[in-house]
């Protein structure tokens, strides 16, 4: 365990917390009733419903100071690990889902978890790491949240380990019931170091049935990798006006913004981790890129988006 503005932290939830809440509780309303906590404070607390369906969220006071993410990653574990005054809402981190501890490493927070978590049912498993994960992410000082079990990551039933997450690796309506959900691994390409080559990632998502698989894929790959080893293809800015498929052709319209390319790749690892991922889905054979409705353009004053483009598998380097 290092000092308390050191790289690494590990803290294990005790009765110092409770304490905390019992004070927190005795205060009564710190903030004048025309405004919610949320609003001053910024900060939201995800639940699990009771009918373990779908996700719910309250707002929230911080009463730590936001600089210190330490003092605030404590309080909202307590308040996850807490059973909240809405009847209709379950903690988070109760019974199976045991937090042994966790550590704040290079703006990771990793959460140890008990051998109990491997027994807990799937669409459980994945509201409860939601509901963790979209509340630990609002915190200055966290990129990127880890599950392990015993010290050992967290791993998919493909024994892939499931790695570092974000509050967009589950997307998600308030309010909305599991059925409109499912949970799929998207087979993306991001660029090597080198930025001439695209590298195989495999990410594992919970979204609304109601979004295309493919306008899911295009969301995710102008969001960017989650890991360290891939790098981005595609600027973070562009928008999405369409993401459609008819006759083996998906066709992607984007904004403007996805001709200016922010990071060191070549055109081809640009234009070809778009294409490529989406290729991957069996109806898709081409993929027709326009921008603000128009074809007649060149990427990087080198590709014609004319016509529609195939699968590139020479640039995979994997």
């Amino acid at each position: 365990m290092t000092d308390r503005f050191g790289r690494g932290r590990n803290r294990i939830m005790s009765f110092v917390l409770a304490a905390a809440l019992m004070c927190l509780t005795a205060c009564g309303p710190l903030f004048d009733t025309h405004e919610t906590a949320e609003e001053i404070s910024g900060f939201k607390i995800y639940y699990v419903n009771s009918a373990e369906t779908a996700l719910g969220e309250e707002p929230y006071l911080l009463t730590s100071d936001k600089a210190d993410p330490v003092a605030v990653i404590d309080e909202l574990i307590l308040m996850l690990s807490t059973t909240p005054d809405n009847p209709s809402l379950l903690a988070p981190i109760t019974g199976k889902m045991n937090l042994k501890g966790y550590n704040l490493s290079d703006r990771i927070l990793t959460m140890d978890y008990a051998e109990s978590y491997s027994s807990i049912d799937d669409i459980t498993e994945i509201l409860d790491r939601a509901a963790v994960v979209r509340t630990l992410s609002q915190v200055d000082g966290v990129d990127y949240v880890a599950f392990t079990i015993e010290g050992k990551p967290l791993m998919k039933p493909e024994n892939i380990a499931v790695g570092n997450m974000t509050a967009d690796t589950f997307i998600y309506n308030a309010g909305n019931e599991i059925n409109t959900y499912e949970k799929v691994t998207l087979t993306l390409y991001f660029a090597n170091e080198a930025g001439d080559g695209l590298v195989t990632v495999y990410r594992t998502v919970v979204y609304n049935s109601n979004i295309s698989m493919e306008r899911l894929s295009v969301e995710q790959l102008i969001k960017g990798p989650n890991m360290e080893t891939v790098y981005p293809t595609i600027n973070p800015a562009t928008g999405i006006d369409s993401v459609s498929v008819r006759d083996g052709i998906c066709y992607v319209d984007l904004s403007s913004e996805f001709l200016t390319e922010t990071y060191e790749v070549s055109a081809e690892t640009a234009i070809y981790s778009l294409v490529n991922s989406l290729v991957d889905y069996p109806e898709v054979n081409k993929v027709q890129i326009s921008i603000d409705g128009k074809t007649d353009v060149k990427f990087m004053d080198s590709i014609d988006l004319s016509k529609p483009l195939e699968r590139n598998l020479e640039i995979i380097k994997n």
